[in-house]
């Protein structure tokens, strides 16, 4: 299902890619294969009865299916494919991180489906699967976009650990993966869609951890962290920190409530 990569050329070129170890990789999927998992992705009416909508200042007009359980079986074979031992061991292999696992729970990946005027701001994720003491170490994303244009944007920005440069913008094409190294480095973001209406940006994501941490482990782990651009200065000094105001209160609101009907 996976077409054959280069090894040696790809490790290559993860050690020397800025602005972190990452590589891009056009016909990733056997086309076949590729093509029965773009025509399993449901509508997005569909999606909303099986995943969560992000409506949010830094997150919006994305729902994300993460329960395989949902999944149409081209799908769940994606899944399966990229959870293998042999897909494992090779991106060990090119990123040069020991014992990779991936995570049949999907916390934050699974099926994205992005409609006109939806986009994520610029972030690092979280660090840290606490209740199975995981650390995470790589982003896998996977397009399903036959027939996207450039200019209706979307595309997954790598961004410099001041997030003052972006280093590469890549347009969510069809069979087209990005994986990237996850650390306290690695910001990216997808621009604002400007596609008709009725277009979707599909995308497939999957996430891997470690048990060991990482040799710059910090000891802090954290939830995801988000940084305005260059030209969203009005949106990082005020719409930002009054979402994760917003955020946090609700979280402290939920866990008065956990506590109060818990008996």
């Amino acid at each position: 299902m996976i077409n054959p990569i280069d090894r040696e050329a790809f490790r290559s070129a993860v050690r020397v890619a800025e602005p972190f170890p990452f590589f891009c990789l056009d016909n990733f999927l056997d086309r076949d294969f590729a093509m029965e998992v773009e025509a399993a992705f449901p509508s997005f009416e569909q999606a909303l009865g099986l995943g969560k909508e992000f409506d949010a200042v830094n997150e919006k007009g994305k729902i994300q299916i993460p329960d395989s359980r949902l999944f149409p079986p081209a799908i769940a074979k994606l899944h399966e494919e990229l959870s293998s031992p042999q897909w494992l061991d090779l991106l060990s292999d090119v990123m040069g991180i020991p014992a990779l696992m991936a995570d049949p729970g999907l916390v934050g990946g699974g099926i994205h489906e992005t409609r006109t005027n939806g986009h994520l701001d610029v972030h690092v994720d979280f660090n840290f699967i606490k209740n199975r003491k995981l650390f995470r170490r790589l982003n896998i994303l996977i397009y399903f976009n036959t027939g996207w244009q450039e200019e209706w944007g979307g595309k997954i920005e790598l961004w410099d650990r001041q997030v003052q440069v972006c280093h590469h913008a890549y347009t969510p094409v069809f069979n087209r993966c990005v994986v990237f190294e996850t650390s306290e480095l690695s910001f990216h973001g997808v621009t604002a869609l400007e596609c008709p209406e009725g277009v979707l940006r599909k995308s497939f994501a999957g996430y891997y951890y470690t048990e060991d941490p990482p040799a710059n482990w910090s000891g802090k782990h954290h939830s995801t962290v988000f940084r305005a651009r260059p030209d969203e200065k009005m949106k990082g000094m005020l719409w930002m920190p009054f979402e994760k105001l917003r955020q946090s209160v609700g979280e402290r609101v939920k866990g008065v409530s956990r506590r109060v009907g818990g008996g």
